[in-house]
């Protein structure tokens, strides 16, 4: 592993900080976990310390993860507290959530580090469309369907939430704003998705990391910075603070802003995210 001078670990360090600043608010202000926020920085900071290329991307979805819990909940309290969370979506989701995401734990354990960019670019991108060109018409009904489809769509969420390492928030938005909910109301129900996700997906990151680095002696850079598996301890202890902080200061300005000041905030971050994951596939 490159040993870094302390200058540079200060930077490191300062960077991951930022990072949470941003992320807390953008949890809030739209209902994410952040997730997409903090990966990008966590995979530029594990590239510059030395972590292999086919473990870093996993290492940094895990991360996340990790840092979505607290993040989450405290965004989820901070919407809940004006009454804008739909309780009943989130039981009925709930327990094909965690499903999906043990299911994704055990994909992620053996999948390649392209799968994890593909599937980011793939569900951003296409929810960056809807919000920002699709009109208010384009739904598949005016109400959420029945139990069966709502189970079908917690697997996917939980899924895919877990490969991307997000709280679900922008997967479940797509769909709650698909069958009539205003996004408002999704964006403060989907902000309770995230410990749901995040609590188990953690746990499935752990599982799926730590054989990596007992059995291949080159990949110990694996264990920085104090990694559990695919969980960096130092990036979550760094990036949690303040993202938990932060986050009721964006659930308060999501309730000022207009719905399509909130589809096109939201629709062009989405875009940012997935044209960064994109580049970063197309070079390699």
């Amino acid at each position: 592993m490159v040993s870094l001078p302390t200058s540079e670990l200060i930077w490191l360090g300062l960077t991951l900080v930022a990072a949470g600043v941003v992320m807390g608010l953008f949890a809030g202000l739209f209902g994410v976990g952040g997730g997409a926020i903090v990966i990008p920085v966590l995979y530029e900071v594990f590239r510059i310390a030395g972590v292999p290329d086919d473990v870093r991307m996993p290492l940094c979805v895990g991360t996340s993860l990790a840092i979505i819990v607290p993040t989450s909940i405290s965004s989820f309290r901070s919407h809940n507290a004006r009454g804008a969370v739909d309780l009943d979506v989130l039981r009925r989701w709930a327990p094909p959530v965690v499903i999906g995401v043990a299911l994704a734990s055990v994909v992620a354990r053996h999948a390649p580090e392209q799968l994890f960019k593909a599937v980011f670019v793939g569900i951003a991108g296409f929810s960056a469309f809807r919000l920002l060109f699709a009109p208010d018409g384009w739904r598949f009904a005016d109400t959420l369907p029945g139990t069966l489809l709502m189970s079908v769509y917690g697997l996917i969420i939980g899924a895919l939430s877990a490969l991307m390492g997000i709280g679900g928030g922008q997967i479940a938005n797509l769909f709650m704003t698909f069958h009539g909910r205003s996004i408002h109301q999704a964006i403060a129900t989907s902000s309770g998705l995230g410990a749901v996700i995040a609590v188990p997906g953690v746990l499935g990151y752990i599982y799926a990391g730590w054989p990596r680095a007992a059995e291949f002696p080159e990949v110990a850079a694996l264990q920085f910075p104090f990694a559990l598996g695919y969980v960096s301890l130092i990036g979550t202890l760094l990036v949690v603070p303040t993202s938990t902080l932060v986050a009721p200061l964006g659930a308060r300005l999501a309730h000022k802003l207009t719905k399509r000041q909130l589809e096109v905030g939201f629709g062009l971050f989405l875009l940012a995210v997935s044209l960064r994951f994109l580049v970063s596939l197309a070079i390699g």
